[in-house]
């Protein structure tokens, strides 16, 4: 049985694999993940708000958008061509759906304002979001190895930095 929205955001935090199956698998679940990446850049620009101000925060949400899809085109590439494993079968669609969900600890940095407390839920976001990205990969790739996700996960987070910063670069934004 299909899970719902917010069930899939929770099974996705809880590192469910069957939850990132599911989501792979379910070509109408790319609406749900852009959604999942929408709510989290809310999240963290509410948590922020008092530091960026609105255009920060509509600046933030097109620059997330179009980094989750740079993300899974860099993931595809490096997990899917450069380093498969005789299993991996995967399109950009199953990878976009997958870390798309594996954004979803990232709504904790909501809380984020909180003195004392923000710059911890903030790291705890980002720590929880890096093992969910890593079940992601692994799932959407169909990989046997966490290792070889993991490496995966660090190689395109390196290639996609470098990306951003050539784009940052060439556009001085």
């Amino acid at each position: 049985m299909a899970q719902g929205f917010v069930q899939r955001i929770v099974g996705a935090a809880k590192l469910d694999v069957a939850t990132y199956e599911e989501v792979e698998s379910d070509r109408s679940a790319t609406g749900q993940a852009a959604g999942v990446v929408l709510l989290v850049v809310i999240a963290s620009g509410l948590g922020l708000l008092a530091a960026g101000g609105f255009a920060t925060l509509l600046i933030a949400a097109l620059s997330a958008l179009l980094g989750w899809i740079v993300w899974a085109a860099v993931i595809y590439v490096v997990g899917a061509k450069l380093l498969p494993e005789s299993g991996t079968r995967a399109d950009v669609g199953e990878l976009m759906r997958t870390l798309g969900f594996a954004q979803g600890p990232g709504l904790l940095r909501v809380f984020g304002f909180l003195p004392l407390v923000g710059g911890l839920v903030y790291l705890v976001a980002t720590l929880w979001t890096i093992a969910t990205t890593v079940v992601a990969v692994r799932q959407a790739l169909d990989y046997r190895s966490t290792g070889r996700a993991v490496g995966v996960t660090i190689i395109g987070f390196l290639v996609n930095g470098l990306v951003w910063w050539v784009l940052r670069g060439l556009t001085g934004i």
